[in-house]
């Protein structure tokens, strides 16, 4: 049995149901897993130690949202969205465009450079989408080349109406033979239920459609303005609605209603729908930033995600995520974190394994260049990952 003592941390920061946080604590990892947490000066014996001399110790991010198949940029697109142009959905096509021109090496080597880019910053967990296709052969593809590269891979045929299409038609073809194309690839079905994207209707057979075939759901919903995208997303029991920008009272009281069965204190029961919160993507397209607050007062369960796409958020850096979380939407640290880790991994159905340090999970942690996890948000900007281990493995 392989085991491995990390120990002389400085603070560890579990993510548990009761939020602890150790000092001079200790983590005895065996076989990839964590199998003892707790003082140093009380830690068992391990085939290997490692001393971490005093930095900060919490789990590996897991980012629930993210776009990594494309091609090209549109940085273009950025600069005139800060002169002050509006952000629109059409600007998906231009990616369609670049990705559909690269070969499948060449696009796999740009999603694993992603990939490793964003664990080189502590995500040990990540999903990303298809949607770049928005064709038959495209969106195959791309679920076929995503599926080893990534944790958690989502099939976002749904993402924008593509030039030249009748939008219910290919409505059919999304829920017809792209569904079937790419559901052996697959672990969940979105849908951009979003004026100028698809319609409550149009979301609603994708939502069915992805349920007839078994697959769990998600939703790309209220980002642009108020919608129908909370509404489907709790009527269908999606793991997750994301964006979640423009919320009503009765949005907030609906996602909340869908947490009734949750134990929060001993998370057990059944787990509602997620609100995920896109902070850096809403920095960039200079929308209202998600009402985390508003969402956790209501007791809704919310996750941080970097939404890292090439349109409105081209970046993986969860760090800054959980730094603009603090200090601009009005969570605390300990949300912030949670939401950014075991958040993420309910808006994923894998809470069971990621997203805490408990005993049995795998061991995946994310070791900070500072004494505690408040340099985060104290430091904003700052690059604080000094280490990274997934499934016990230093990266």
């Amino acid at each position: 049995m392989a085991t491995l003592l990390l120990t002389n941390i400085g603070q560890l920061t579990t993510v548990d149901a009761k939020g602890r946080v150790l000092e001079d604590a200790a983590v005895l990892i065996e076989d990839g897993l964590v199998a003892w947490i707790g003082n140093m000066a009380h830690a068992p014996a391990a085939g290997h130690e490692i001393d971490l001399g005093g930095r900060a110790v919490l789990p590996g991010w897991v980012d629930s949202h993210s776009h990594l198949i494309f091609g090209g940029d549109r940085a273009e697109e950025f600069v005139a969205r800060m002169a002050g142009q509006s952000y629109a959905a059409g600007g998906i096509a231009v990616t369609t465009s670049a990705t559909g021109q690269l070969s499948d090496k060449a696009l796999a080597d740009l999603v694993a450079d992603r990939r490793r880019e964003a664990l080189a910053m502590g995500t040990t967990w990540m999903e990303t989408k298809t949607g770049y296709g928005l064709a038959l052969e495209e969106e195959t593809r791309h679920s076929v080349l995503g599926k080893p590269l990534v944790d958690s891979l989502t099939f976002l045929g749904a993402h924008l109406v593509p030039a030249g299409w009748d939008a219910d038609d290919y409505t059919d073809l999304v829920t017809g033979p792209m569904l079937d194309a790419v559901a052996a690839n697959v672990d969940f079905v979105d849908v951009f239920c979003e004026r100028g994207a698809f319609t409550e209707e149009q979301s609603r057979r994708v939502l069915d459609a992805a349920r007839n075939k078994g697959l769990a759901t998600k939703v790309h919903g209220n980002q642009l303005g108020p919608g129908p995208g909370v509404k489907l997303a709790v009527e269908f029991g999606s793991h997750s609605v994301d964006h979640v920008n423009y919320l009503d009272e009765q949005d907030l009281q609906t996602l909340a209603g869908s947490w009734a069965g949750w134990d929060t204190g001993t998370r057990t029961g059944t787990a509602g729908t997620v609100a995920t919160c896109l902070p850096a993507c809403d920095l960039s397209t200079r929308q209202p930033l998600a009402p985390g607050r508003a969402l956790l007062d209501a007791g809704v369960r919310i996750a941080l995600a970097s939404n890292c796409n090439p349109g409105t958020s081209y970046t993986s850096n969860m760090n800054f995520c959980v730094a603009t979380a603090v200090l601009q939407m009005d969570l605390t640290l300990a949300e912030a974190i949670e939401a950014a880790t075991y958040g993420g991994a309910l808006a994923l159905g894998v809470a069971d394994q990621v997203g805490s340090i408990e005993i049995g999970k795998r061991a995946d942690l994310h070791v900070l260049d500072a004494p505690v996890a408040a340099h985060l948000a104290y430091r904003p900007g700052m690059n604080l990952t000094h280490s990274v281990y997934r499934a016990g493995k230093a990266i």
